[in-house]
């Protein structure tokens, strides 16, 4: 596990891509038959936001945006009541990204603590239960990437760790979570989209993730560089995918640049990255793909669904239909099922084999676009759109 929850329970989804942080759900009631048939429990508009909320317990933590405020909201996660709200004033979006002007980064809740990074790269960390403010910190001033920040916060122990600032001028930054105080950075180079992970190699806790030009790792006890691999993004591609941890193996991938995995090894003091594989045809653009009993399933950037055997690299499939035109996703591993949710908003379920693309069905979870992760949780899934976020049951 990668962070320490505070009274975590079985379908808890405390950070980015869940409890592990790769976008798997352990016990959901998924029907034996499809399509999903689902009944609204309640709805609640809460602004613009791609972020994906948080759910501890029964409070679902929900980042947005209200007007030129950004708004981080707790809510009852059985009826959709706000408990309480924390909220700050926020740069504008402005120039492409206008179209997204709510937060991009998905709020973690640890150690009584919840942690969110806005657009501007304000990061703040406020008291889970009460909202009260317990630090704020805004480290590059007017300084994000293209298309603003989007990485996603981590806990790991007692510290918060953010990539912050802008192309040529940002760093991994960990701060105590309990005190805001700076602990140690990074500031080779800037965040793109990525978020990070969290790796155990040999004893040494690594922090990995994609910056605006290489693949790192980075020793999250005192911010030194262990190792690290050039991954450019070329024309229109960006670095935005989450990487995938397989024991010490990362599997990362990037538009124009294909898939590749990677082993990570203890050489003397130090240690080494040595390529496997690198699969050039498939890659995506702004999803994360799922590792999944031996198979990558991925979304491709031309918003095709693929699956790759996760040893070789090689391609089983691709289908040919077009699902999301961006290649805009969320995918989720929901144990017998394969879980996809693009932009469009329809929720589709298929096999999860290296055969061929096996579709089950498809279930409509929204009335406007999707970019936020589901929510699953036994049999309740949290739907956030573009302004608003549903509670649906599964029957």
């Amino acid at each position: 596990m990668l962070i320490t929850v505070a009274q975590t329970i079985a379908q808890d989804w405390p950070q980015w891509r869940g409890d592990n942080r790769d976008g798997k759900v352990d016990g959901v009631a998924l029907p034996d038959e499809w399509p999903m048939e689902l009944t609204q429990q309640w709805k609640v508009t809460v602004g613009p936001g791609d972020a994906t909320p948080a759910l501890v317990g029964k409070k679902l933590y929900v980042f947005t945006r209200q007007d030129d405020q950004e708004v981080i909201l707790c809510l009852d996660a059985e009826n959709g009541k706000e408990l309480w709200r924390n909220e700050y004033k926020s740069p504008e979006v402005t120039g492409a990204a206008s179209r997204h002007p709510g937060p991009r980064s998905s709020p973690v809740v640890a150690d009584g603590k919840v942690v969110a990074i806005g657009v501007a790269g304000i990061i703040s960390c406020l008291d889970a239960v009460t909202g009260e403010l317990t630090w704020r910190k805004d480290p590059f001033p007017g300084v994000v990437p293209t298309f603003f920040t989007a990485m996603s916060p981590l806990i790991v122990d007692d510290l918060c760790i953010a990539h912050l600032g802008g192309a040529g001028n940002g760093a991994i930054i960990a701060y105590n979570l309990a005190t805001g105080d700076e602990k140690w950075k990074w500031s080779e180079e800037g965040p793109d989209y990525s978020s990070p992970v969290l790796v155990n190699i040999a004893g040494t806790k690594q922090i990995v993730t994609l910056t605006e030009k290489s693949i790192v790792g980075i020793n999250a006890e005192d911010g030194t560089k262990l190792w690290k691999l050039p991954f450019v993004p070329e024309r229109r591609a960006y670095n935005a995918a989450t990487p995938i941890v397989d024991g010490q193996q990362i599997i990362y991938t990037g538009a124009a640049r294909g898939t590749r995995m990677i082993t990570i090894e203890k050489q003397g003091d130090g240690f080494t990255a040595r390529e496997e594989w690198n699969n050039p045809d498939l890659a995506v653009q702004f999803n994360t793909p799922v590792l999944k009993d031996g198979m990558i399933f991925g979304l491709t950037n031309m918003g095709k669904l693929f699956c790759l055997q996760a040893k070789t690299g090689k391609t089983l499939w691709a289908d040919t239909a077009q699902l999301d035109r961006g290649g805009f996703a969320a995918i989720l591993d929901a144990g017998k099922v394969m879980l996809v949710l693009p932009s469009n908003p329809e929720l589709i379920a298929f096999k999860p084999t290296g055969n061929e693309y096996a579709e089950l069905g498809r279930t409509t979870v929204a009335e406007s676009p999707t970019y936020a992760h589901p929510v699953i949780s036994g049999n309740r899934m949290y739907i956030k759109d573009n302004d608003s976020i549903t509670l649906w049951t599964i029957n």
